[in-house]
């Protein structure tokens, strides 16, 4: 359920990746009804899987799916998104300046990279949607999830089975379909408190 205000403010991120996404390649999604359903239906469901609160990690950022969409909607939030690509990043940012999101910060770096400069950071939870590399990614982002964060991954049912071997560090939960896919979960890793 969202208010009014996040209502308005969903319907002024999607006018800017539509109108941004004529000029540069932000998503392959095009029509307003599918960046609804796809994009913003698929980030803001995880809001209702769990509570989010502290700092989130964003990992792949590219048009703000999941971490600048779950921003909206706990805008208490402290969100770091990663996004190497230049043209991707100034877009992160024109979002969050024209919706008035305060508590974000866009970064250049790759999730390795990030690990290996920010080796002391932690976050309640980090989030990643449509990235490869599980084998990379899962270890870096452990290493970032505080006492009893949470990893949240955007994958398909063929890609779970091979999670548990990555990091025996975490815990997982059962694979929540996401709505109107047939393929498509997000998996919850817990780190030990």
């Amino acid at each position: 359920d969202l208010s009014a205000h996040q209502v308005g403010r969903v319907i002024v991120y999607l006018d800017l990746l539509l109108r941004w996404n004529r000029k540069i390649n932000l998503t392959a999604v095009r029509s307003a009804e599918d960046c609804v359903t796809r994009h913003f239906g698929e980030s803001l469901f995880l809001s209702r899987c769990l509570e989010l609160k502290g700092r989130l990690l964003d990992v792949g950022s590219g048009a703000g799916f999941p971490g600048l969409a779950l921003k909206i909607v706990s805008p208490g939030l402290t969100v770091t998104l990663l996004e190497p690509a230049a043209k991707k990043r100034a877009f992160l940012k024109e979002v969050a300046r024209v919706c008035s999101m305060d508590s974000v910060e866009v970064r250049s770096e790759r999730l390795a990279d990030f690990v290996i400069r920010e080796p002391e950071s932690r976050f309640d939870t980090v989030t990643a949607r449509a990235v490869g590399d599980l084998d990379r990614l899962v270890p870096d982002a452990t290493e970032l999830l505080a006492p009893g964060g949470r990893l949240c991954l955007w994958l398909t049912n063929s890609q779970v089975p091979g999670l548990v071997r990555i990091s025996s560090r975490l815990h997982w939960d059962e694979p929540i379909p996401v709505p109107l896919s047939r393929e498509r979960v997000i998996l919850l890793g817990h780190l030990a408190a």
